[in-house]
């Protein structure tokens, strides 16, 4: 027995840390109190910031375009964000925001549309700034439109936090804004809209909610409250996952898998990240097909064996759903690197970098641009243990 079984998974909760979430199954309902809610604030007008198909195919644009035709609200669909969007998608939806009048952005997605729209948030009060200037020059934010999100995958925690993350192509560089304005104002966590996500991208997904507990538990920056939501983050994607991979329609799954990526999303946003995402934003730029999770299944594990020495008492709590047999001993840092792979190889997710198009010859360059692309050195400088150029290299080795 335990204690999620008592849990009624249709009683829509309301969940309030910086953001305001609807969360559970049937919570898309509630766009109509967020419309109304928008309308009292004097805003007519909203831009839809989404991708090309997923809004409508989970049932989640029928209930937008209700709620804000019954309470007045113009509503303009850009629908061209990509997996790892670029910042012209965001330039694009802020050029139409403007033209539109909109007010507010309503971003329908995992974390790509969620991270464009919070960028289109900032732009729509920075008018004759670019999204590229914005996260190259580091920009500072002093305010941005109200954000609202439905959200469409388990994994990334963005509907929580106050992080976006887009993409420059032609200088493979992967960068982050990071500002309490663009904390979603309402976010909707509706696991009956997660239903649909391929056995793939609903492992890489929650993948990406433990690797973030990985980091945030051992960084610099961690800190009781990213532990103590890290430990039921592990403990859930443990138990949850493979019932989801199994039955892709069990609500009661996806809820608490939804449930562990948001608290995970929380504990980030306090105890922060290093080398995993560090080292995935130069090979998602590279190659910007790859999924974000599967490329954090790839640098994690040995990510872990790095600084398990210097967090082994840390790490062998929170991890023990996943590897149940750590003690906590600093040379325990190979069994734990292991373990983790073991487990990622339960759940058949078992690439290497080579699996994924990369080679030796690419260290170098990708060593570079975790140097060189704007943002990462504040990443390294939350790893707990040394984080130069030499460490970087040998993660990126000692992955293939």
């Amino acid at each position: 027995m335990s204690w999620e079984q008592g849990i009624d998974i249709n009683n829509i909760s309301t969940i309030i840390s910086a953001s305001r979430v609807f969360f559970g199954v049937g919570a898309i309902k509630k766009m109509d109190f967020i419309a109304e809610q928008l309308k009292q604030k004097g805003i007519g007008s909203v831009i839809a910031v989404t991708g090309a198909a997923a809004y409508a195919k989970t049932g989640a644009w029928a209930h937008v375009t209700s709620a804000f035709e019954k309470h007045g609200i113009n509503c303009v669909l850009y629908n061209k964000v990509s997996a790892n969007p670029k910042t012209h998608q965001a330039d694009e939806a802020a050029k139409l925001a403007r033209e539109s009048g909109a007010g507010a952005v309503l971003a329908i997605g995992g974390g790509s549309p969620i991270d464009v729209g919070k960028s289109v948030a900032v732009l729509m009060r920075q008018p004759g700034v670019s999204c590229r200037e914005l996260f190259e020059k580091k920009l500072p934010i002093t305010d941005a439109a109200p954000v609202i999100v439905i959200n469409l995958t388990h994994g990334t925690g963005s509907e929580v936090n106050r992080f976006a993350v887009l993409s420059i192509p032609e200088k493979e560089y992967k960068m982050a804004i990071a500002s309490e304005h663009i904390y979603p104002m309402y976010s909707i966590n509706d696991p009956a809209l997660m239903v649909s996500l391929p056995p793939g991208m609903t492992r890489y997904v929650s993948i990406d909610a433990l690797t973030h507990v990985v980091e945030s538990t051992s960084s610099t920056l961690g800190n009781p409250l990213s532990v103590s939501l890290g430990k039921e983050v592990v403990r859930l994607v443990a138990k949850y996952l493979p019932q989801a991979v199994e039955n892709p329609q069990d609500l009661t799954a996806r809820y608490f898998l939804t449930y562990a990526a948001m608290i995970a999303g929380i504990g980030f946003d306090n105890g922060m990240l290093h080398f995993s995402h560090a080292l995935d934003h130069p090979m998602v730029a590279i190659k910007p097909d790859l999924p974000h999770g599967l490329i954090l299944s790839v640098l994690m594990p040995r990510v872990l064996e790095e600084v398990y020495p210097v967090r082994s008492q840390v790490l062998a709590e929170v991890l023990h759903p996943v590897i149940p047999g750590l003690t906590g001993d600093p040379t325990e840092a190979k069994q734990a690197a292991a373990g983790m792979r073991a487990w990622l190889k339960t759940l058949d997710v078992t690439e290497r970098m080579g699996d994924l198009g990369f080679t030796e010859a690419d260290v170098p360059r990708l060593t570079d641009l975790v140097f060189e692309t704007p943002g990462l050195q504040g990443l390294l400088d939350c790893a707990p243990v040394e984080n130069g150029r030499a460490v970087v290299e040998k993660l990126y080795l000692e992955s293939f």
